[in-house]
């Protein structure tokens, strides 16, 4: 994508670009999403564009092939009908052998590789099975860090992300189911109805993250305000049964929609998800609870229990360019 392509596409996706950045001192993934999809690459692309000469980068191409075509650094997924997968498997055999190297020209650019199991339920020290290699960074600390970004727009695009639990841990379900409870029930009428924006709302991620965002919003700090009320809410179970089987159904809707024969096994391939943990996600999100909503709720959202990032991409805001709590770009 062109560097006036990603500019062009701030507007329709600022909410997106707002939320990675929030995200980006809370986990080493957010840290890698920002430099890869995030602010920080639009304004990559664009001093490269505005480059008169681009030596400098071109000279940078052959370590980057070094790294990416490095048989050590890669895994293959094949889908195919079961009389075209032997052939299919050669191919990519076929493949690998010709990009492969001689050991010795071969240097890891991050020293901090871990190794688990594909299947985090089948594998271990005495059966290892299949397993993918992981960038680690035992330096990273979360920390928590405020953004503002200046930008020619008439409206704003708000985030706060919090630190939660990932996937696999009991409270992910509950965590899920709450996202979508205080959208439809809290955050929509305060950030959208009261306050004027397109869109806004909650979401869990996959990595573990919370996050609270706004979409072609007139208001900034008013929504972050918002985002405060909507935890006291949620905190306080100010919320029904129908309110929670609504989620719930709403949430299974985006959990069993139909899966392309193309994507099969992906979710297993790229994150380490296969079909058991999948069924038993569905089962802790049946057993959520009006109970186990306001503990999470309180255990991770609330005031002193969180690390949190801000981003906001806007209109100049004097407000926030007076406090020195902000990191205005």
């Amino acid at each position: 994508m062109s560097a006036q392509e990603l500019a062009n596409g701030i507007p329709d996706s600022g909410h997106t670009y707002a939320m990675i950045r929030a995200a980006r001192n809370l986990t080493p993934a957010g840290d890698l999403q920002e430099t890869f999809d995030g602010m920080d690459q639009v304004n990559i692309m664009k001093r490269i564009a505005e480059m008169s000469n681009l030596t400098p980068i071109l000279r940078k191409f052959p370590r980057i092939k070094k790294h990416l075509f490095n048989p050590e650094n890669m895994r293959c997924a094949v889908n195919a009908t079961p009389q075209m997968m032997s052939e299919a498997s050669l191919e990519v055999e076929k493949l690998m052998n010709l990009i492969a190297r001689k050991k010795k020209e071969r240097k890891h650019v991050r020293p901090n590789i871990i190794e688990k199991p594909l299947d985090p339920l089948v594998g271990s020290s005495f059966s290892p099975g299949p397993s993918r290699k992981l960038i680690s960074d035992p330096t990273f600390k979360p920390c928590q860090m405020k953004t503002y970004f200046q930008l020619p727009f008439p409206v704003n695009y708000v985030s706060e992300c919090i630190r939660a639990v990932p996937f696999a841990d009991q409270d992910y379900a509950s965590l899920q189911i709450l996202a979508q409870l205080m959208t439809a029930k809290f955050l929509h009428g305060e950030i959208r109805e009261k306050g004027g924006a397109y869109g806004g709302g909650a979401k869990m991620g996959q990595g573990g993250l919370f996050a609270f965002y706004s979409y072609r919003d007139p208001n900034s700090i008013t929504t972050l305000t918002a985002f405060r009320k909507g935890v006291e809410w949620a905190k306080a179970g100010k919320f029904t049964q129908q309110d929670i089987d609504e989620a719930k159904l709403s949430v299974f809707s985006a959990v069993d929609a139909p899966i392309a024969p193309s994507n099969k096994g992906i979710s297993q391939f790229l994150n380490g998800i296969p079909d058991e943990m999948k069924q038993k996600h569905r089962e802790q999100l049946f057993a959520v609870t009006h109970k186990s909503l306001v503990e999470v709720a309180n255990k991770y959202l609330g005031i002193g229990q969180r690390t949190c990032g801000l981003a906001i991409l806007g209109p100049p805001n004097e407000s926030i360019n007076k406090n020195p709590s902000w990191v205005v770009r």
